[in-house]
């Protein structure tokens, strides 16, 4: 048989296209390959990132972390010692297949099998691969969601337990004022005891102009130190100290006066 010369011309452009169609689909698949492998790097570092903030997170709030187990070594599919891989990952040996190894009377009830046309039961097929670009989006909306809740965590974290939404001046205002509402309580208790002779007029006196105030003031520090500190601010936020030390000097005194005018009144 002849070839003409048209026919070979003809013949070399159409090995020529599927040359280059192969070499094209060649470059697009190693191209797709290398976006994969960025794709997955870059999940990688965030997810490492992610979980050391979550560690930063748990000491701040007092959470111990237990230690990390180690990874397993990583197989791909058809590789490996053959106990993950199925009968694909190690063809010729008896023990491994791909289904599980049943007794005779079990066989029967939990191999999935589909019906032919003719039918013959036959295995039913397996589940296909999934695919990667797909997996990789799933794994960074997933990445994404967590970076939301961490910063909702972390705004949550730096505020503190006592009145979080309130200015730290506004804060340290109410605490040192309830605490010096508390002294005054007690005030008018050392009031009535001194009316009836437990109290001398010397030791009510001592109290009302600086034992209770101290004490309101002290409790005041103390609250705001332990309740009023966000767990993820670095060292000590302001007490207001003078302010509070003026709040409650003032408070107890003024109760005082109060319960006396209000004696007066009633009288």
């Amino acid at each position: 048989m002849t070839v003409s010369f048209e026919e070979y011309a003809a013949l070399a452009r159409q090995l020529s296209a599927q040359h280059r169609a192969g070499e094209q689909h060649a470059a697009a698949e190693s191209a797709r390959r290398r976006d994969l492998h960025a794709a997955v790097d870059y999940l990688q570092q965030r997810l490492t990132a992610q979980g050391q903030r979550l560690d930063q997170l748990g000491r701040a709030i007092g959470v111990d972390q237990p230690a990390p187990a180690p990874p397993p070594p990583p197989t791909a599919p058809g590789t490996g010692d053959g106990e993950t891989a199925g009968a694909a990952g190690a063809p010729g040996r008896a023990e491994v297949g791909a289904y599980p190894q049943l007794a005779a009377g079990e066989a029967r009830l939990a191999l999935p099998t589909a019906v032919s046309p003719a039918g013959g039961g036959v295995p039913a097929q397996r589940a296909a691969a999934a695919d990667p670009a797909v997996e990789l989006e799933l794994a960074r909306r997933m990445a994404d969601e967590a970076d939301r809740h961490g910063q909702q965590a972390e705004l949550l974290a730096q505020r503190p337990a006592l009145l979080p939404t309130w200015s730290p001046l506004a804060r340290a205002v109410a605490v040192y004022t309830g605490c010096g509402a508390a002294a005054g309580v007690l005030v008018l208790m050392l009031v009535l005891a001194s009316g009836v002779g437990l109290v001398d007029g010397f030791t009510l006196g001592a109290w009302i102009c600086a034992g209770l105030p101290a004490v309101a003031f002290f409790g005041g520090y103390l609250v705001l130190g332990r309740w009023g500190r966000p767990a993820m601010v670095a060292g000590t936020p302001p007490r207001y100290l003078p302010l509070g030390f003026l709040i409650c000097f003032l408070v107890v005194p003024m109760a005082y006066c109060a319960y006396l005018l209000m004696v007066r009144g009633l009288r």
